[in-house]
């Protein structure tokens, strides 16, 4: 990958000869892992301006209709996260002559306040061609990270790093978008109440919105209530949400009232699974009911499969397909192809189900086929979850190779996370559309799918946790290292099954600094793992502000959720109990809560016992809390984790709990403490 600094600028077609869709990435990180910006996209003629209203891209107005532009969304890295853009090259309308990413902080928040702020440029096979880093972010609130631009017939990389202490709002103005505040409060989106009823997306900010509006529109025509929602800017605090005026259907949270007698009658479903005995049924049919799926949902196959490199255009999905590999042909599980513009991009799929692991072998021949037939990818899926730094199969690169073939991995949670993204909080094209995903996420949640995800912590997990209990575990035990790194995948699924079933962005928590090596950060958990028997984690769910903390305590058999929560400024102590206990009104009476004092830990208690005294919560010397410490505590499971009554299950639950009783009820108390690193 080469390396140019601020003001520089490379060809893409010289640096790789597959750049005619690239993956840009933004990555950054913060010392209180609280750090995060919003990416947008502008598209400009020659003349440095936006064509109209779609020109701009950005969360709430996240892709393309002709698939040159879409933002994949944050993932999470080793050393924080990374937000991805695919760009379709090939498919950029002729007058559009640059492409500037950009990114944004809002409630006061400064680019000089994030650390390792960096953009790079993939091919479409995924391979990293060019990186440029910004060392001199100071008060800035929006920032220019750089640009895609044409020179002929080719398309060049320019590292710009302008920022804007004026916010987005100075960003859109430099490129011909109008911005008008709007003082009034928005109306509250109604409940849906019927599949076709219109879907908004989930709130992300709060506060005065600004509309945008391309060269020559009037301020009566784009007032910020009747904009839509590819004409917003994010306002710069959060809370709010915004409008839209795409129709996307989405599925009553409530299910409807069964005709059924009793509970003896099964619904009938499209996608049938109770006869599957063998592993081999498994693979087969999850494999077939997901490419079905995939290619009939185009919302889902999209997104599926554009973070792979795949274009925007028709797809075609197969299986059980026979390709020539020396005496013997191969049959992956699948195949998916899309086309555009008369050309193909392919890739083979190979499909595990239960806790069948992927294997080596079997994978390297697909690659080795893949190359030689010109195909772009080879997918693997299963219920394993993918790590930053850590391959779910070891493969070799042939280098000799001209054509490069990329590796990638989905999990099972992965594919029902975003099924459940797209049917209960952004919506699809059509009620079918919506109600075959509906099929897609019953099976895949059936028991005896075997499509259930990460659910066996590893051969290790036994003699490890035998070996904390009776103290006789040794802190290099290699197996430690692997019990740390099952217990991130596990993490990782909780995240997605959270952030489904909420709309929103559910992260880990990874407080270290980028280059940091996530197998020096394995090792000194696993030795933290020996000393006290504990394994450790945090998460954050986008539009709170404390992220949650999850101890797993092997000796005690616990599992313990928390999250600390600033001190509302200038309340009066007693004042401020009350209204913590009153905003927990609903959470679980066996609730620790404790109050937190400078240098130390204050009094604590039940919810169950502090109700009735809530006096008791202050220090006795009249010092005022900094803050509280909101715990629950609950029994986890003792099997390896290959069933869902284990110790997986235990942490998921765990969590679960957690945030529906408790964290969902803190937005007001959080609101008034403020943001704390």
């Amino acid at each position: 990958m080469q390396e140019i600094s601020k003001g520089a600028n490379v060809s893409l077609t010289a640096l790789s000869e597959d750049a005619g869709a690239v993956v840009v990435s933004l990555g950054w990180t913060s010392a209180t892992g609280e750090g995060d910006a919003d990416v947008s996209v502008l598209l400009l003629d020659e003349n440095g301006k936006i064509r109209g209203e779609n020109d701009f891209y950005f969360y709430n107005h996240p892709a393309a209709a002709d698939g040159s532009v879409q933002l994949l969304g944050k993932t999470p890295t080793s050393n924080g996260d990374e937000d991805r853009i695919s760009v379709d090259l090939t498919a950029v309308p002729e007058d559009v002559a640059r492409i500037v990413v950009a990114a944004s902080r809002y409630g006061g928040a400064r680019f000089g306040d994030l650390d390792d702020l960096r953009m790079t440029v993939a091919d479409r096979s995924g391979e990293p061609i060019v990186g440029y880093s910004i060392e001199d972010a100071g008060v800035e609130t929006a920032f220019i990270f750089g640009e895609l631009y044409r020179r002929g017939e080719e398309w060049k990389f320019r590292a710009v790093g302008q920022g804007y202490e004026t916010g987005l709002a100075g960003l859109a103005t430099d490129f011909g978008i109008e911005v008008l505040e709007d003082s009034e409060p928005a109306p509250e989106p109604a409940a849906p109440e019927a599949a076709s009823a219109p879907t908004v997306p989930a709130p992300r900010q709060e506060g005065a919105a600004t509309a945008v509006t391309g060269p020559g529109a009037t301020a009566a025509a784009t007032t910020a209530a009747t904009a839509p929602a590819s004409a917003t800017v994010p306002a710069q605090t959060r809370g709010r949400a915004p409008r839209t005026t795409k129709k996307k259907v989405t599925l009553p949270k409530v299910a409807k009232k069964s005709l059924a007698e009793n509970d003896s009658w099964r619904t009938a479903r499209l996608f049938p699974v109770p006869s599957l005995k063998s592993d081999k049924e498994r693979e087969v049919r999850a494999t077939s009911v997901l490419l079905s799926v995939m290619a009939e949902v185009p919302e889902l196959g999209r997104r599926l499969t554009a973070g792979f490199g795949a274009p925007a255009g028709r797809m075609q999905t197969f299986t059980e397909v026979p390709l020539p590999h020396g005496d013997t042909p191969r049959r992956p599980d699948g195949v998916i192809r899309v086309e555009r513009a008369g050309k193909l991009w392919t890739a083979l799929v190979e499909t595990k189900t239960h806790g069948n692991p992927l294997k080596d072998e079997q994978v390297q021949q697909y690659m080795d086929i893949a190359a030689r037939r010109g195909y772009e990818a080879v997918i693997t899926l299963s219920n394993d979850v993918a790590l930053d730094g850590s391959p779910v199969v070891d493969v070799k690169i042939d280098g000799r190779r001209k054509h490069k073939v990329s590796l990638w991995h989905l999990s099972w949670a992965e594919v029902a996370h975003q099924a459940q993204m797209l049917i209960r909080h952004e919506g699809v094209g059509n009620a079918a559309h919506a109600w075959l995903l509906q099929e897609l996420l019953e099976y895949l949640q059936h028991e005896n799918s075997g499509c259930h995800g990460f659910q066996n912590m590893g051969p290790a997990w036994v003699p490890v946790r035998k070996g904390i209990e009776d103290e006789t575990i040794s802190p290099d035990d290699e197996r430690a290292v692997d019990v740390v790194e099952s217990w991130e995948r596990l993490i990782r699924q909780v995240c997605l099954r959270l952030g489904g079933e909420l709309g929103q962005k559910a992260l880990p928590v990874q407080r270290t600094r980028q280059g940091s090596d996530p197998r020096a950060r394995r090792v000194a958990a696993a030795g933290a793992l020996c000393a006290d028997g504990r394994l450790s984690a945090e998460l954050r769910v986008d539009g709170t502000s404390s992220a949650i903390a999850v101890t797993a305590d092997l000796r005690t058999g616990k599992v313990r959720t928390s999250v600390d929560i600033p001190a509302p400024e200038g309340s009066y102590p007693l004042a401020m109990v009350k209204r913590l206990l009153r905003a927990l009104a609903e959470a679980p009476a066996d609730l620790h809560v404790q109050s937190l004092v400078e240098g130390g830990n204050g009094p604590r208690g039940t919810l169950e016992r502090l109700r009735p005294e809530p006096g008791d919560l202050l220090p006795k010397d009249g010092a005022a809390p900094a803050g509280f410490r909101l715990s629950l505590i609950k029994g986890m499971g003792s099997t390896r984790g290959n069933t869902e009554s284990g110790f997986i299950r235990g942490v998921d639950a765990a969590v679960d709990r957690f945030y529906h009783g408790v964290v969902a009820h803190l937005g007001a108390v959080e609101a008034r403490g403020g943001r704390r690193g």
